[in-house]
This record gives C-alpha cells, sequence and structure tokens, in this order.
C-alpha cells in the first residue's frame, strides 16, 4: 500500500476548519481576500506497475512545482502568484487560488524511489511512483503430484 490510512473523520474535521477560516479571512478582506496557502487536491490510482497521483495546477510552469523525495515521504510544493501583482487593487473579485502549497504523501516500501517520474502537460500534473517487482502481484501455478 503506498499511503498510510489516514481517519476520515481527520479529513472532515480539517475540511470543517479550512472552510470557516477561508470564511473568516474573506471577512476580513472583503470579497478580494487573497490567502498565502492553498490545498493542492490530488486524486490517487493505481495499477500493477505503479501509483499515480494527479493534481490540477493550472497556469503553472515546471519550474514552480517541486517534487522531493525523503525518508520515504513524496513531497509536492511549489507557489502559484497572481500574474500582475503590481495591479491587484484593480481587481474586483479574486476567486482563484494564489500562493504556495504543499502536500506529502507517506510512500511504502513496496515503490522504487528511483524510479519516480513526474510530467506536467496541459495544466495537469502527473506524478508515477513505481512499484518494485517483488510488490507486484503475480500468479501462482498450483501443482498437483
Amino acid at each position: 500500500m503506498l499511503f498510510i490510512k489516514q481517519d476520515p473523520m481527520h479529513n472532515n474535521q480539517r475540511m470543517i476548519q479550512n472552510e470557516i477560516n477561508r470564511l473568516f479571512e474573506e471577512g476580513e478582506g472583503g470579497c478580494c481576500a487573497m490567502t498565502s496557502q492553498w490545498q493542492l487536491r490530488v486524486d490517487v490510482h493505481e495499477d500493477s506497475d505503479a501509483y499515480y497521483l494527479q493534481a490540477d495546477v493550472p497556469g503553472m510552469t515546471q519550474d514552480q512545482i517541486k517534487i522531493h523525495v525523503e525518508n520515504n515521504q513524496l513531497t509536492i510544493a511549489g507557489e502559484r502568484r497572481l500574474e500582475n501583482e503590481e495591479q491587484r487593487d484593480a481587481y474586483h473579485r479574486i476567486e482563484r487560488a494564489y500562493g504556495s502549497f504543499s502536500r506529502t504523501f507517506q510512500l511504502s516500501g513496496e515503490v522504487d524511489l528511483d524510479r519516480i517520474q513526474a510530467t506536467c502537460k496541459n495544466g495537469e500534473l502527473v506524478v508515477c511512483v513505481p512499484k518494485n517487482e517483488g510488490a507486484k502481484p503475480r500468479s501462482i501455478d498450483v501443482q498437483v503430484h
């Protein structure tokens, strides 16, 4: 298994807390409040050869995204900046998320850290985490004597 199981209630509580924080930030700064951080949303799936992490990173370039692996943890981090920061006061509404983000995933021993690859195309980041040969499913023939 690629990830450590997390308590779903903990995730729900975190989502509720984030929503409450967002509401208070909007209340303090009006309709144009910007938060300094945003949460990267990631889909995770697997096949027999690898795990895949997919994230939407619209408008970001390759040099704005950093992927780091250390102590069996894979971290995706980066920063999306407002294109015309000097014209920020001219905006009536800013709804897209800007600022830094970071997501860390716990990897198991069944992955091949040396073969991890990442691609970014059309605003979608895909990180491929290959499984070790020993972790791949295989069939065992039953011999009859």
